[in-house]
């Protein structure tokens, strides 16, 4: 395993740890069209796997995703061997079995609340689970797995989260219920409306100043110049 994907990969796990809660042992779904992709390239997905994410991994899959390579056949056949060894989470389609894609897709659209990985090669499944914030998505190409990065919407959560923007809604009007019994909602009310607005200089500093008359300020001087040109003139 090269050095430079094995950073990437504690990079990542690194972030899905601190943001999203991901403990060991790390439960892995994977669907038919991963379990056929390391068939194809000889890839240990029990042996490699805890190693790449740096922790015990517990390998999963349904019923409907096994289901589905049966109905597959034969070509199909060595990649239902692979999914038979993981343990079967249980979903919510045992009476009317559904596309392996959708199945893995319902596992976490509530939130990932058993924080889920998703091993999957199908491309639209893939961005399906992008659009889920904290479900970190396996794929394998050029012989080896890869931990994708993390979607725009992990990201986006988690910036929410450190701003503290993100606030429940019944915790937003448990809250309010609070400051109501005590009746801190009155007092805020209160302290808001004896706050003076922070506005702009006083009106009346901004009229126009009454220019003088000019007539009535220059007379007094003019009566001094020719009482001074009298007295001169004597």
């Amino acid at each position: 395993m090269g050095v430079k994907r094995q950073k990437h990969a504690k990079k990542i796990m690194g972030f899905y740890r601190h943001s999203f809660h991901f403990r060991e042992p790390f439960q892995v779904l994977l669907d038919g069209t991963f379990c056929q992709a390391a068939l194809r390239n000889k890839i240990q997905i029990r042996e490699q796997l805890p190693g790449y994410l740096g922790g015990a991994a517990q390998l999963c899959t349904t019923r409907c995703v096994i289901k589905e390579l049966e109905l597959l056949g034969k070509a199909l056949y060595g990649a239902k061997l692979i999914a038979q060894r993981f343990q079967v989470r249980n979903c919510s389609h045992h009476k009317d079995p559904v596309s392996g894609s959708t199945c893995l897709f319902s596992m976490i659209e509530d939130g990932n609340p058993h924080h889920y990985f998703i091993a999957t090669q199908d491309q639209d499944l893939s961005s399906k689970v992008k659009k889920k914030p904290g479900v970190p998505l396996l794929f394998i190409i050029q012989n080896t797995m890869v931990l994708d990065k993390p979607s725009p919407k992990s990201l986006a959560f988690v910036q929410k989260l450190q701003t503290d923007q993100l606030v429940p809604e019944y915790q937003k009007q448990s809250i309010v219920d609070l400051k109501e019994k005590e009746g801190l909602a009155k007092q805020e009310g209160e302290k808001r409306r004896k706050r003076k607005r922070a506005g702009g200089p006083n009106p009346l500093s901004c009229l126009k100043k009454k220019k003088k008359n000019t007539s009535e300020g220059q007379e007094p001087s003019a009566e001094k110049k020719k009482r001074r040109k009298r007295k001169r003139n004597r």
